[in-house]
Formats: C-alpha cells, structure tokens, sequence
C-alpha cells in the first residue's frame, strides 16, 4: 500500500474507496471523486493501473491511497479497508465497482471460470459491503454505493456468469438495506444500474465466442457514467437506472418477460460481437492484465467512435432493425403461448 501527498491545502470532501478502480469505470469514478473533494483508497489487483489511477487523483490535488488486493478475497478486503483508513482516515464512500467474466456459451464456460467470475463480481461486492458496513454502522452514518447494470434486470446470450452475479447483487443489497432500514441506521445503500459503457472490459475479459466483444449500443463514455454515481453517493436514493433505452426495455421486461426473451435471442448474439476473429483470449479472469510488466489500460475501451447514448448516430441506425425483432419477438412470443395451450388459444379465465 502506498499513499500520495495531496497538492492543494483545500478541505477534503472525506474518504472514499473504489474497488475495479485500476481501470473501467472504476477509474473514472476515481477521478471523479478526487474532482469532488474526495480522497481516495484505491483497490484492485493490477498494480500499473493502480498506480495510474493514484497520479491521476493526486493531480487533482487529493490523497490516494493504492492497495493491490483482490475482492474475492474477502480477509484481504478487510485489510484493505484497514489500510486505507489508516493512511486516509474514516471511510465515508464505498464504491464496489470491480468486475470480470467470461464472453460465451454457457457450454464453453468451465465450472472454474464460472466460479471466479462470481467471486469477483458478486461475492467482491459481498464483501466490500461488509467492510464498509463493520466501519460505517458504528459511526452511523456513511454511503455504499454498487455499481450494477441493467442486465441485472434483464439477462441476455453469451453473458451467464456476469448476468447471474449482477442479479445475485440487486438481491443482496436489497436485503442489507432492509436490515439497515430496520435498524434505524444512517448507512445508505445506493444502486445504480448501468447502460452499455465503453471500458476496457471488452478487450480483456475472458473470451470464447470467436469474435472480438463489444457493447450493445446505446454506448455511453466512462466519465458520464462517473458523474452519475458519484451524483448518487453524494444525493443518496434506492437505485438509479441510467439511459433510457435500457429503462425502457427493464419496464418492458417486467410486463413481458416472455416478450424480451425472444427479443434477446434475437438480438444479443450479433450485438455483441464485432466482425473481427480472434483466438480464445484467457483475459484477466485469473490474473490481471496490468500486472508488473503490463500497461495500463485506463478507463476507456475502444468504441469512442459510437458512444454518445440513444443520440449517436450508430445507435439511431439501429433502431429500424431493433423494431422488426421488436414486432418478431411478439410473434414468437403468442406463438409460444399457442404451442403450449395445445395448439389452441388458451380460455379466459372464470371467476
């Protein structure tokens, strides 16, 4: 662990941790902390962006505190929080950011990848919460803030292990906030469920599918993602869903379900996925990419060229496309509904 000097003598905004904050939109909501005041408690496994990510907050005139640890690691987390508080002070922000997975068929993922992506990306939020939680409830007051995604509401092909962390997520937090509700406590936690986001995960995660991964577009910048988190640490509420698009298609889903299953059969393959071959890729699962002898990788992924949300033009196009497998997935859909009732319609209900 190594701590940084701030450069300016102006009052801190208090201590905030992120985990994932070497790269992605970890790193982002780093330095967007640091913008707001706050020092910074670093955490994640690849040391070269960690150190990155600290020269970043120090030009923002804050203290950074680096510490390679990872989340899946539950008394590692422990000692980081320790650590960081030593160097830097009560926590009042929490952020659990950090992620990783797998691109592909379930049939080409091993049990052993399947576990790791869980651990790092639902049990690493597990125990960032309860290390925040062991310092923030006797002080009685603090943030924690989850970094979820809309396919927490929505699961979509070639993405079951980080699907299945992101709902297990929004479940147990849904569960500390009652217990915290009911205690009469002044910890928040604090959702917020992301849209598509041009970060280097596409690049370095592990990939079977045999082409280049990519995001579904509507695809938003890393930093706008960053004001719209630190905005909910700072004015607390339940849960943000951000982009319209997919608060439109988490709405769609919970009156139609069967719908939006179609739709993502349809839809999410292609979507995913670039012209360009590539080998199997082991990623970063096991062991980071910004280890020693690596290189940084920063916040940004390689599709700046088609971010900009519902408004970029690349996403606009799309929309004719995504009507028809709007109107065939209906189809598909009462067709089902059909098959099953026998090849019949099925009867209203009697009172």
């Amino acid at each position: 662990m190594q701590a940084t000097t701030p450069s300016s003598s102006a009052p801190s905004s208090g201590v905030a941790v992120v985990t994932g904050a070497s790269a992605g939109v970890g790193r982002a909501v780093a330095r967007e902390l640091a913008g707001r005041g706050f020092d910074v408690g670093l955490l994640a496994r690849g040391l070269v962006g960690l150190e990155a990510a600290a020269g970043e907050v120090r030009a923002a005139g804050r203290r950074a505190a680096v510490v390679e640890v990872d989340v899946a690691d539950a008394d590692a987390v422990e000692r980081a929080a320790d650590a960081v508080e030593a160097e830097l002070g009560p926590i009042n922000v929490w952020v659990n950011s950090a992620m990783t997975t797998v691109f592909a068929r379930i049939a080409d993922v091993t049990a052993d990848e399947f576990e790791r992506a869980t651990c790092v990306t639902y049990l690493g939020q597990v125990h960032g919460t309860m290390a925040a939680l062991r310092r923030m409830r006797p002080r009685d007051r603090g943030v924690i803030v989850s970094v979820g995604s809309a396919l927490a509401f929505r699961a979509i092909a070639l993405q079951a292990p980080y699907c299945g962390a992101k709902f297990a997520t929004r479940g147990f937090h849904d569960a500390v906030r009652a217990e915290l509700r009911n205690d009469g406590s002044g910890v928040r936690i604090v959702q917020v469920h992301l849209p598509a986001v041009d970060t280097p995960q596409f690049g370095w995660c592990r990939n079977r599918m045999g082409r280049a991964a990519m995001p579904v577009p509507p695809i938003y910048r890393p930093d706008a993602i960053a004001r719209i988190i630190v905005g909910a640490a700072l004015r607390p509420r339940r849960q943000r869903l951000v982009g319209v698009w997919n608060a439109m298609l988490i709405r769609a889903n919970a009156i139609a379900p069967g719908v939006l299953d179609h739709f993502a059969a349809l839809t999410t393959i292609d979507s995913q996925q670039t012209e360009q071959r590539v080998d199997d890729r082991d990623g970063n699962l096991f062991e980071p990419l910004d280890g020693p002898g690596g290189r940084d990788h920063g916040a940004t992924g390689d599709f700046g060229d088609q971010t900009g949300g519902m408004l970029d033009p690349s996403f606009l196009r799309s929309l004719p496309a995504t009507a028809g497998n709007l109107v065939v997935a209906v189809w598909a859909r009462g067709a089902e509904i059909v098959r099953d009732a026998g090849g019949r319609m099925p009867s209203p209900s009697r009172r």
